[in-house]
């Protein structure tokens, strides 16, 4: 790293320090300012670079990129907001967020369907990075734990939870989308995996059925068996989505 130049040292520093006031007034909390702020200095010193606005760009310009739809950042026009909601399977979930999210989707939350409800501003698009945590427990200590680097809560579905960052404080400029493709097509992703799932779980089924028709002797035992049996899991999925509903109108309702 280049530290003979005092005045360029200087300069990098101050737009340090100006980036964190200008991200204190768009109300980020103080650990993830300090560590966004330690993030982009590791990035100056890994770039040997003292230029930190030829890296990152105008210090009120980067600080919105920093802290989208934070006081102070402008809102988008409702025609420029594009929303989607679409849904994937545990197997591919994660991997799909990030692709999206270098498409500029941001996740607001997931929907009582288990549905990512993203949106993006067409004019402005930002990449987002995500990544799902198991939370069999609860969650908590989580956010506090993943807050610091910069990660924040954007939906949870029974035992998943999902975060979100924004890209601009590794990427710099580059974060921006300057061409975002057209909204998706498709609304569900299933992968092979889940569907060969779902066939062995079909096999077994039947296979149960022979066995109760064979064991009774008669094969109207095995197609109760079949249609109890479908009956039971789609009484479980939909006894899940209401607990899951539940749970979220709990959280929304619980004093802060």
């Amino acid at each position: 790293m280049n530290t003979t130049d005092p005045d360029a040292r200087y300069e990098r520093d101050g737009y340090l320090v100006r980036l964190a006031e200008r991200l204190r007034e768009h109300g980020l909390a103080a650990d993830r300012i300090e560590a966004t702020v330690a993030d982009l200095a590791a990035h100056l010193d890994e770039c040997a670079t003292e230029d930190a606005e030829g890296e990152f760009g105008p210090v009120d310009e980067f600080a919105r990129q920093l802290a989208p739809g934070a006081g102070g950042a402008p809102e988008a026009p409702p025609e420029q907001v594009e929303v989607w909601r679409w849904t994937a399977d545990t197997y591919v979930d994660e991997e799909l967020l990030n692709r999206f999210g270098d498409e500029g989707w941001e996740v607001e939350r997931v929907d009582a369907l288990g549905r990512f409800v993203s949106h993006r501003d067409a004019a402005r698009a930002q990449r987002w990075e995500y990544r799902r945590e198991l939370v069999t427990r609860g969650r908590e200590g989580i956010d506090e734990r993943l807050a610091p680097d910069g990660w924040e809560p954007c939906g949870t579905w029974v035992v998943y939870a999902w975060f979100k960052r924004p890209r601009a404080a590794s990427l710099g400029p580059a974060a921006r989308v300057e061409s975002p493709p057209p909204v998706p097509e498709r609304s569900r992703f299933l992968s092979r995996k889940f569907y060969g799932l779902l066939a062995a779980l079909a096999v077994l089924l039947v296979a149960l059925a022979v066995a109760v028709a064979v064991d009774d002797g008669e094969a109207s035992s095995g197609l109760g068996f079949v249609a109890g049996a479908l009956a039971g899991a789609a009484a479980g999925a939909g006894a899940m989505v209401a607990v899951a509903a539940a749970l979220r109108t709990r959280r929304r309702r619980r004093p802060t």
